[in-house]
């Protein structure tokens, strides 16, 4: 059995351990984004590195809404964009961006995109986030911009140019698009997507209502070191993994 406290990352034994932990940890995500209403049709996907097989990566099937995930139905891809496990077809535009997402970063275990609706608003503008608030500081010169819009991104090398333009940052706003977020946990790209789709509902509010005041430099970048590592975004994830469990056990069929 794996180690775990809800304070302390994870120790596992061997692979089917850490592997069935990030497949649970995966549906729940899913499930966590089908209440929050991220989703829009078949777009938007999570994906979670094979412990094991790191060339391969689990991603819920093409067509199945979010709230209706569960562990058996996740699909595990190669780096061809063949599903090995499952019975699934795969979205073509989840496969051209994480698959470059995870060659160009190995220390990336997760990653989350969808077409959330203040995300998505906010992508318009083709900006950066301002540091506004307290949870805003933890993408503080931590996020990057893809600043055009070339289409449905389905060839590779459109996601190559993606995850270049991520660098080592946790997210990356794609203009017109919506949001992207990374982490070394699938439970630390989940979080980053909800407070950074919500940072982003927060700035379009700011702003609407009048002139925000920006919280200085200094104090945001100490405020990105208390907030914005990844054992925070790990730990901020577990009380709603835990409502996941309460209600809804049946994402871990």
């Amino acid at each position: 059995m794996s180690v775990f406290s809800k304070s302390q990352l994870p120790v596992f034994n061997n692979f089917e351990e850490e592997r069935l932990h990030r497949k649970q940890r995966l549906a729940a995500a899913f499930r966590l984004f089908g209440r929050f209403g991220f989703s829009e049709g078949i777009a938007g996907h999570i994906t979670a590195r094979d412990p094991e097989f790191t060339d391969h990566f689990w991603v819920n099937p093409l067509g199945t809404y979010f709230g209706h995930i569960r562990v058996s139905d996740l699909i595990l891809v190669n780096r061809e964009g063949d599903v090995v496990k499952g019975d699934a077809q795969i979205n073509q535009a989840a496969f051209a961006i994480h698959s470059q997402i995870h060659e160009a970063r190995p220390d990336v275990v997760a990653a989350a995109h969808a077409h959330s609706i203040y995300g998505k608003a906010w992508s318009s503008l083709g900006r950066l986030l301002d540091p506004l608030t307290q949870d805003a500081c933890a993408f503080y010169e931590d996020h990057a911009l893809l600043d055009d819009y070339t289409g449905v991104i389905l060839d590779s090398s459109e996601g190559q140019r993606l995850a270049a333009t991520l660098g080592q940052n946790k997210a990356i706003i794609l203009r017109n698009h919506g949001i992207l977020t990374v982490g070394h946990t699938v439970d630390e790209a989940v979080f980053w997507y909800i407070t950074l789709e919500r940072s982003c509902q927060a700035q379009l509010l700011a702003e609407a209502a009048g002139k925000p005041k920006v919280i200085g430099h200094e104090t945001a970048r100490l405020t990105h070191s208390q907030v914005g590592a990844p054992k925070a975004g790990w730990f901020s994830f577990q009380p709603l993994y835990d409502r996941i469990v309460r209600e809804e056990p049946d994402a871990f069929e």
